[in-house]
């Protein structure tokens, strides 16, 4: 993933490595265990959980951006995720009769609180630097931000949350990707403390709708769907 763009002295936002190391191996965890509990092969359970912590910036740099790939330039990344889909494969039997794994999830949902909103303006920052608009911007950042979950769920075939009724997850992430633009483009803050500021709001905000439950609802019930049949 690599999502050090570039250090603190060039005046842009930056994640520590060893951040960004350790969220690679909660995400792919995560993503192994889903592998584990489908029952899927070695090879299923590896690209599960590379999509689970790569997905995002392979979406943004392979598609949108149109450049390599950053996990492919630094090889550290495709090891760590080599050594947790090997050490959940040998420990597959004790996880399958586990059902849930009240550790790993809640490890992921600290990272998510945190490295969402850190990826995404990450994102907006390489999309800016490509001459993209605003809204341009804003779209990479929210795809680098929520592309490693959807793309898990599409290959598990899992219910796509994303796009499914639920707690506000994705419009939390926009409004951080707003918000980012907003203090530098609009207020010309600095983009250190602007993404800073960015990550604050968004684990202030996704708080309060884990309290609160805040959530969406579908547009049209099932039961209006039902009737068209």
């Amino acid at each position: 993933m690599q999502e050090a763009l570039a250090s603190p002295a060039q005046g842009l936002f930056t994640i520590p490595a060893y951040f960004d190391y350790a969220a690679t191996v909660t995400w792919a965890l995560s993503g192994a265990v889903v592998g584990v509990r489908r029952s899927y092969d070695i090879v299923g359970v590896f690209v599960v959980a590379l999509l689970s912590s790569m997905g995002g910036g392979l979406l943004r740099d392979g598609i949108l951006l149109q450049r390599t790939p950053a996990f492919l330039t630094d090889g550290t990344y495709l090891i760590l995720i080599a050594t947790v889909t090997v050490l959940v494969a040998v420990n597959n039997r004790w996880l399958k009769l586990v059902p849930r794994r009240p550790t790993v999830d809640t490890a992921v949902g600290w990272m998510d609180a945190v490295g969402i909103p850190a990826y995404a303006v990450v994102g907006m920052q390489l999309a800016a630097a490509q001459g993209l608009p605003v809204p341009g911007v804003v779209l990479v950042g929210l795809v680098n931000g929520v592309g490693g979950g959807l793309l898990r769920d599409v290959v598990v075939d899992d219910p796509r949350r994303l796009l499914q009724p639920g707690q506000f997850e994705a419009l939390v992430v926009l409004l951080a990707c707003l918000t980012f633009v907003l203090l530098t483009r609009s207020l010309a803050l600095h983009p250190m403390p602007a993404g800073w500021i960015t990550m604050v709001l968004f684990v202030i905000v996704r708080a309060l709708v884990i309290r609160f439950n805040w959530k969406t609802s579908a547009l049209r019930p099932i039961e209006d769907r039902e009737t068209d049949r």
